[in-house]
């Protein structure tokens, strides 16, 4: 059971924000979240939506960077991914 962080690339709000996953069940995630201070409502489906600045906090607390495309595998692999075509907006 890990807890996955990307490279903070996707702009929004005037800031940038990396994903947060877990590679094995979205409880884990929700209490990584919860201990870390990551808001609930940053929480889309499958993953957390993490600023910039808050990355050294989440690397301390024992998440793994790794890149985009290793993160997207392994949410994938998890089962726990959600697809685009399911996500409603």
């Amino acid at each position: 059971m890990t807890i996955l962080i990307d490279d903070p690339i996707w702009p929004a709000h005037g800031r940038l924000w990396a994903h947060v996953v877990s590679d094995s069940s979205l409880e884990e995630l929700h209490a990584f979240a919860h201990a870390t201070g990551l808001p609930r409502r940053a929480f889309d489906l499958d993953h957390y939506d993490a600023p910039e600045d808050a990355l050294p906090r989440l690397l301390a607390a024992g998440a793994v960077h790794v890149g985009g495309k290793e993160l997207t595998r392994r949410l994938i692999a998890s089962g726990l991914r959600v697809p685009a075509r399911d996500r409603r907006r």
